[in-house]
């Protein structure tokens, strides 16, 4: 299923993209797209059902797409996690995956306004496979038992801003967390749809430009791998979210001068089978 929130900012509606491309009303069955639903097995059941018996009403498809999931638990990030991307930025290949973490208030709709930070000279795109948590894991024994944790995938845009990341001292927090800085969406496409997470093509261009054209077959971690290795040092709950790391092409890994992000450019993304997002950047 492709289960998404439309509406305004702060008051979306749950929804479903049947399998024709239209735009159904989940608000009948479900309050919201959460973890709350994500553990729920019996009313996914009921909300796959009524995706394939006519029952649900549309919804017009001009309506805003919001972030796909609510109530985030936590967003934990995979840094350096594709050979290609390591090489650009001149670090070697991570012996065990590099995490850090992004606050759930970084989370905007795929297609919303990103802001630049006030002082910015070089905030850079990065675009990812985000992973949805749907059933509490710790200390996984298996990429098996791994996998069979993901509620399913959707698309994130690891924004980064990289003087704050690597040159202000400190950790990379004060680099990823600034306001607007992970676009989310637009669906939360459910595992089964997904029978290969390490065969997804990822896209980014920058105001027409591709600049980041990669596979997850190149992550040095795979999706399996990073969950498995992340219940060993945090429990993993039902709507939790892992950016999975960027492919090669970013700003940051270009020759000078660097094409960072400015005020009025504009950012489209994709992932197979996983949708676009597209965004305008401004000033905070």
């Amino acid at each position: 299923m492709k289960l998404l929130r439309v509406g305004p900012a702060g008051a979306e509606r749950p929804a479903l993209l049947d399998g024709d491309g239209v735009l159904r009303d989940l608000s009948g069955l479900v309050t919201d797209i959460d973890g709350k639903l994500l553990a729920d097995s019996a009313t996914l059941t009921a909300v796959a059902e009524a995706a394939t018996d006519g029952s649900l009403p549309s919804l017009d498809p001009s309506l805003r797409v919001g972030p796909p999931l609510s109530r985030i638990g936590k967003i934990v990030c995979i840094g350096l996690n594709y050979h290609d991307h390591a090489a650009e930025t001149g670090a070697q290949a991570p012996g065990e995956p590099v995490v850090f973490m992004k606050a759930p208030d970084t989370v905007v709709g795929p297609d919303d306004t990103v802001l630049v930070p006030r002082g910015s000279e070089k905030t850079d795109w990065e675009v990812e496979l985000a992973v949805v948590i749907g059933r509490e894991l710790r200390y996984a024994a298996s990429h098996e038992e791994a996998l069979a944790a993901v509620a399913g995938y959707t698309i994130a845009h690891d924004v980064s801003e990289r003087a704050f990341q690597i040159e202000r001292g400190g950790q990379w927090d004060k680099g990823k967390n600034c306001e607007t800085f992970n676009p989310l969406g637009p669906w939360l496409v459910t595992a089964d749809e997904v029978p290969d997470p390490q065969a997804l093509r990822l896209r980014l261009w920058v105001n027409g430009e591709l600049k980041q054209d990669g596979s997850t077959a190149s992550q040095i971690f795979p999706v399996a791998e990073v969950v498995r290795y992340l219940s060993h040092f945090m429990t993993l709950y039902p709507g939790d979210v892992i950016n999975t790391g960027t492919p090669a092409g970013v700003a940051m890994g270009q020759p000078e001068p660097k094409p960072y992000l400015r005020p009025g450019d504009v950012v489209e993304l994709s992932i197979d089978g996983l949708g676009t997002q597209r965004q305008q950047f401004k000033s905070a």
